[in-house]
């Protein structure tokens, strides 16, 4: 179990949502927050959601300079979220350059942001919690997700490049790849979303996994294991069962 009482976490894309349950459940362990997100007025009602010392910092993960002065601001954490994401469903027939860029910039591009702007100063002091948001989605290829299920991939390797070079250091490393969660993201779709998780329960899926040493958590569990185990099938096989013609 971790000991979070005296600890400073940094949740990014944490003014509602997932984001927003995670940091109660981290609150509430004990743990000193900082919110963040593009919203001001969405972190200002956040942080009066928060048990225990909390406060916000204006955040826009697709805008470099904001990132470094957020992290300025920030100052010295013991660990940061990344739970920041943009999401719009699309087919590639459909492509919206601009959407399918927004999703490349805040998911992928902007985890790679905030995690050269902390790792740094992690390395400096051999201490460290790096937290990573992925997807099942970012498994194998998917129908009617391009950007998304691409930008998620990236991020799911950047979480494995970092475990591997940091395994034995002071730094954990760790990734959650969660389904369906119920957000103004997947209210988006139209199509039916099996094993659809509200925040709070995904939220302790993450927390759970952040009170262990494991790297990788997939959620919900039975639902995961149809995305793993794609990764086995030929490619005849995996596109005739999940995009027929």
């Amino acid at each position: 179990m971790r000991d979070w009482q005296g600890k400073r976490y940094w949740l990014i894309g944490a003014s509602e949502g997932l984001g927003l349950a995670l940091a109660r459940q981290i609150s509430a362990a004990g743990a000193e927050v900082v919110l963040s997100a593009r919203s001001a007025a969405g972190l200002e009602r956040a942080v009066a959601q928060m048990s225990g010392k909390a406060t916000a910092v204006v955040l826009d993960v697709a805008d470099s300079a904001s990132v470094r002065r957020a992290a300025e601001t920030v100052g010295a954490v013991d660990g940061v979220v990344m739970l920041a994401g943009a999401y719009w469903p699309m087919r590639a027939q459909d492509w919206n350059a601009d959407q399918v860029e927004a999703m490349c910039d805040v998911n992928f591009t902007g985890c790679a942001r905030v995690i050269g702007a902390v790792l740094p100063a992690m390395v400096a002091r051999n201490h460290g919690h790096l937290v990573i948001t992925g997807s099942l989605s970012g498994f194998r290829g998917l129908p009617g997700a391009t950007g998304y299920a691409a930008s998620k991939a990236g991020v799911m390797v950047m979480a494995e490049c970092l475990y591997a070079d940091l395994r034995g250091s002071g730094i954990t490393v760790q990734l959650a790849n969660p389904g369906f969660i119920r957000t103004r993201l997947t209210e988006k779709n139209d199509f039916s979303m099996p094993f659809l998780m509200e925040p709070e329960a995904a939220a302790r899926e993450i927390f759970e996994h952040m009170q262990t040493d494991r790297f990788k958590t997939s959620f919900p569990t039975v639902f995961s294991w149809l995305f793993r185990l794609s990764q086995f099938l030929p490619d005849w096989a995996y596109y005739r069962l999940f995009a027929p013609k």
